[in-house]
């Protein structure tokens, strides 16, 4: 076995649009009825997956699921007097953040010595919620191997489960045994806190989780209020690293302190409010990036570059570069079309930590599937799609076709 942390990125689909779905979700609700472009979207998704395989890391894909989604539409009788927003949630491309695709539990942490993947019932959003049993379905594909992976269903309805956004693993190592932190909210605010409490201790109970090395601890209100929709808007964690922003948990200090007792090797690095206020953190993306470790054993973070035009942000990235900290590169990545939907790097990826032996290989990624993906995008994928556009047959028909052939590309036709 040769486990590494494998990201799983999501080519964003070709009906990418801005309907502005996502309650608490500040940048898709102010970008809410621009026009989106679904082509430049799915090659900035490439180009980011592409800058991450120079840097020497294993790369995978996952594929858009099946936009329109004539069956919902067909079940709603969705027509002319339906409101806007049922057409638009059956033409939503969010399944491309697959970081909300699935909660993953590597081998060693589990009472079977495999890894467990949960898909995540999104059920607080109806744009989301239609996405389960397609993302099942295509992991059921990627990761068919029961020797070495064990795929549940996903939790009950009763409670909103998001997946590996709300999620942190502590190692010394990928390979090795870790720590796993779910990260909850609670209900009552002027958002809705996505991720149930009880939704996280069922996921750890059916990966079989060791209680004395699994945590639950509850999000900041604040930040839900803010516009921090899941944990990985304010968190992110890789191996014995926590890169957290001062205000992203309800109990700050304790959490900190639950996890140190745990996970003896934390290194923490934290951002305070007063030099990145949250606000300008959820504005930029600045902790929605890929914490990497490189072959070096250097840790980098993948960030948007809307964090290289914020002078409070960048000019702690600098600083943080200039101290001897864990996190020893940054790494901006363009991935506009995605942010201004509420996705920024990690929103795009899930992280499975596996030998990639393991796992079937359609849909692992290296320089020729990459250049094969770009020439197919650039071909068959939409340029533009205007508000307007929502609900036009033809421009349906243009997008089932480049699934499609997306599909055929990449030799899956059981996904079609």
């Amino acid at each position: 076995m040769n486990p590494m942390e494998i990201n799983f990125d999501g080519i964003v689909g070709p009906s990418h649009n801005y309907a502005g779905l996502s309650l608490g979700n500040i940048a898709s609700a102010s970008h809410k009825g621009d026009p989106s472009y679904p082509r430049a979207a799915a090659l900035q998704g490439v180009a980011k997956m592409r800058s991450n395989m120079a840097l020497g890391l294993a790369q995978g894909v996952l594929l858009p699921l099946p936009r329109p989604n004539d069956a919902l539409l067909e079940r709603l009788a969705v027509d002319e007097t339906a409101d806007r927003a049922l057409p638009a949630a059956a033409w939503s491309a969010s399944s491309m953040w697959t970081a909300n695709a699935a909660t993953v539990s590597p081998a060693p942490d589990t009472a079977d010595g495999r890894c467990h993947l949960t898909p995540a019932n999104l059920i607080t959003m109806p744009h989301r919620a239609q996405e389960w049993r397609d993302t099942a379905a295509q992991l059921a594909v990627a990761f068919a191997d029961k020797k070495h992976f064990a795929l549940h269903k996903a939790v009950p309805s009763s409670f909103g489960d998001e997946g590996a956004a709300n999620h942190m693993r502590f190692c010394d190592g990928h390979g090795t045994k870790g720590i796993e932190v779910f990260v909850y909210g609670r209900p009552g605010g002027k958002f809705p806190a996505r991720q149930h409490e009880q939704a996280s201790r069922a996921v750890a109970r059916l990966h079989g989780l060791d209680p004395e090395h699994t945590l639950f601890v509850e999000q900041n209100p604040e930040a839900i209020e803010a516009g921090a929709f899941h944990n990985d808007v304010v968190s992110v964690a890789n191996e014995r690293v926590l890169f957290t922003h001062e205000l992203a948990f309800a109990d700050r200090q304790n959490t900190h302190d639950r996890i140190a007792e745990a996970f003896p090797s934390l290194e923490l690095v934290e951002v305070p409010d007063s030099t990145v206020s949250l606000a300008e953190a959820i504005k930029t993306y600045l902790f929605n990036a890929q914490l990497l470790t490189l072959p070096s054993g250097e840790m980098a973070l993948v960030v948007p570059e809307e964090c290289r035009e914020s002078s409070s942000v960048w000019s702690w990235l600098e600083g943080m570069l200039a101290g001897n900290g864990p996190i020893r590169k940054v790494i901006p990545v363009d991935v506009r079309q995605s942010m201004a939907n509420g996705g920024g790097p990690a929103c795009l990826r899930l992280r499975v930590v596996a030998d990639p032996a393991t796992v079937d290989p359609r849909f692992l990624l290296d320089e020729a599937k990459a250049e094969q993906l770009e020439a197919l995008i650039a071909e068959n994928w939409p340029e533009q799609i205007d508000p307007a556009d929502i609900g036009n047959a033809a421009l349906a028909g243009d997008i089932h076709a480049a699934r499609h052939k997306l599909l055929e590309k990449l030799a899956l036709p059981e996904l079609g």
